[in-house]
């Protein structure tokens, strides 16, 4: 099915970071005005907005896009209120070990149901291209490639338990034990939405 020119601008901002209008236009097929003129669009309905980047040397400066919190909330969300609600009602009347036992069993589900999914994929670089594309599937829109020193990156560009992981830090220290058990590597967050970057990313080292 065909993604409207909005829903593929919001796409190429969430899993690319801000980007100037003849990028996005290169991306689409389109001019770079047509581009600006579908993003003024957008920025009137409050989905994007543009940020002016002084420019290198004399060049004039340049506008970069990206998107808004209400843009933003065109990506699965998980339900998040009402999963924050439940989740400040555990602490409340059942106490933090309450949350707890929660986040464990699902930190054990998840690693079961991943390890049957990575089971005979023997190389790092193999298990981690399929652990982002499980992750994909889940929401999180997710990404894996080598860098140059030969370390593995995983990132995610969208997180659809923001809501849970901003009430209880256990659940971002869940997935990232999760991370390193069913990888058999060193893992480290080096980018985090919950303090403020557009992103999580994971850099990954064998043991």
């Amino acid at each position: 099915m065909r993604q409207s020119p909005v829903n593929r601008i919001l796409i190429l901002l969430k899993t690319e970071g801000p980007q100037l209008a003849a990028a996005i236009g290169d991306a689409l097929g389109i001019s770079g005005e047509a581009a600006r003129q579908q993003l003024a669009k957008m920025a009137e309905e409050g989905l994007v907005e543009a940020m002016t980047v002084a420019a290198k040397g004399r060049g004039r400066p340049s506008q970069l896009w990206h998107l808004t919190a209400e843009g933003n909330r065109h990506f699965p969300d998980g339900h998040a209120e009402l999963t924050a609600a439940l989740l400040t009602t555990v602490v409340e009347q059942l106490g933090p070990a309450a949350l707890d036992t929660v986040i464990a069993a699902r930190e054990s589900e998840t690693l079961q149901r991943y390890r049957d999914e990575l089971a005979g994929k023997p190389d790092l670089a193999a298990r981690v291209e399929g652990l982002a594309a499980m992750r994909s599937r889940e929401g999180y829109m997710a990404d894996s490639w080598q860098e140059e020193d030969g370390s593995l990156m995983l990132v995610e560009n969208h997180c659809p338990i923001c809501a849970a992981a901003a009430v209880c830090a256990g659940f971002c220290r869940s997935e990232i034990e999760t991370f390193r058990s069913v990888l058999s590597a060193n893992v480290e967050r080096s980018e985090h939405i919950l303090l403020g970057a557009r992103r999580c990313a994971y850099r990954i080292t064998p043991r």
